[in-house]
């Protein structure tokens, strides 16, 4: 008996395409783009008199955070989009920019949460956060 192999010639035009976005996909790589949460790096340092937290946030203006506390968890969020005017739309892959992230952090109840600080320089937001002055409960107290 005798056995026919077809050979398969490969679409120039298409494979790469294909390649292209089933690639980017299912690889880990792009799993984790696609379906992770971006949230910017922290650091949080702790001074004498409060902490500071810093997040690698580059790209953003200042105007688009959002920054607040309750019940003494302190929440950094930000959302930006960007649009361009295209006037012709003549390209093979575009992606659309945006950024949305939130960070939430459960504060010690030493925190004054009305003495709050931040500034934003070169794509670091610092958030900076002074402690209560302590109330000297070691104080002895004689009574006559």
């Amino acid at each position: 008996m005798m056995t026919r192999t077809k050979s398969l010639q490969k679409n120039h035009s298409v494979d790469p395409w294909l390649n292209d976005v089933f690639n980017s996909f299912f690889n880990d790589h792009g799993l984790s783009n696609s379906f992770s949460s971006k949230s910017p790096a922290v650091n949080i340092v702790e001074k004498d008199n409060g902490f500071e937290i810093e997040l690698a946030t580059p790209g953003l203006k200042k105007e688009d955070f959002n920054i607040s506390i309750e019940k003494n968890v302190l929440t950094i969020s930000a959302e930006t989009k960007s649009e361009e005017n295209v006037e012709e739309k003549k390209y093979n892959k575009r992606e659309f920019n945006y950024t949305s992230f939130s960070r939430s952090f459960t504060l010690p109840d030493n925190i004054n949460d009305e003495d709050v600080n931040a500034k934003y320089d070169d794509g670091v937001l610092t958030v900076s956060l002074n402690k209560k002055e302590e109330v000297d409960t070691k104080k002895t107290v004689v009574i006559s």
